[in-house]
């Protein structure tokens, strides 16, 4: 189980893919967690977007390459800056492509996931995006910050992180930094430091707030460019 309650009702869910495999695959395995519901499906975005306001889920999974709205522009209808009452986005795509990771962050997803992270990163998602958190796929982390370390620039997804916290991290939150700037899930990070996957999360929390940073890539920026990422653990 995860930080919601047992007694809580489960995560509600709505999944927009073009693709009906994908689709089915998606709620065979969410369905089959104890804490998470699929409540409904879109094959495009505009059935997405009708969906979401109708049927108000907590959290949105949408593809990008979608027929009559892409998943982009969904993303923004549903979460951007300009929406009162925005609803929890996690963009899963098959493309790793830069403008996709920026265009999806600066619209108001709380996530971003490639199709090919895995089911038990997707439900990490999922609760991440439930409770307000982000999560963001390891693989696209450690490749964004190429454009901060390339020529000393943020790239746009990352411009908000400051180079000082706001108060010291610990020795181990700084383990746990190291680790996310190289690309490791929770589970992972957990598995190298001996200690358990809630440990991770609370430290992570802690490191978000200390950096006001709203997502794992803006931590890893600031372990890149402050050199953290290179200590040892």
């Amino acid at each position: 189980m995860n930080d919601r309650d047992r007694d809580r009702a489960p995560i509600r869910v709505l999944i927009a893919d073009d693709q009906d495999m994908v689709r089915t695959g998606f709620r065979f395995f969410l369905d089959a967690q104890p804490d998470i519901t699929v409540v409904a499906e879109a094959c495009d975005g505009e059935e997405a977007v009708t969906l979401a306001r109708r049927l108000r889920p907590d959290v949105c999974l949408l593809d990008i390459r979608m027929p009559k709205l892409d998943g982009l522009e969904a993303t923004r209808m549903l979460a951007g800056p300009d929406v009162a009452d925005p609803v929890r986005i996690v963009v899963v795509t098959t493309f790793d492509l830069d403008e996709y990771v920026y265009g999806a962050l600066n619209n108001g997803a709380c996530g971003f996931l490639l199709k090919d992270s895995g089911p038990t990163l997707l439900a990490e998602a999922v609760r991440a995006a439930a409770v307000g958190d982000s999560l963001v796929s390891p693989s696209v982390t450690v490749r964004l910050l190429k454009h901060v370390t390339a020529a000393r620039t943020p790239a746009p997804a990352v411009a908000s992180v400051p180079p000082e916290p706001q108060e010291p991290l610990t020795e181990r939150e700084l383990d746990v930094v190291r680790l996310v700037a190289l690309g490791h899930t929770n589970a992972e990070i957990a598995a190298s430091l001996f200690v358990s996957l809630s440990t991770v999360k609370t430290h992570l929390t802690s490191v978000q707030l200390k950096l006001s940073a709203r997502n794992r890539v803006e931590i890893a920026a600031w372990a890149w460019r402050t050199g953290h990422a290179d200590s040892p653990a």
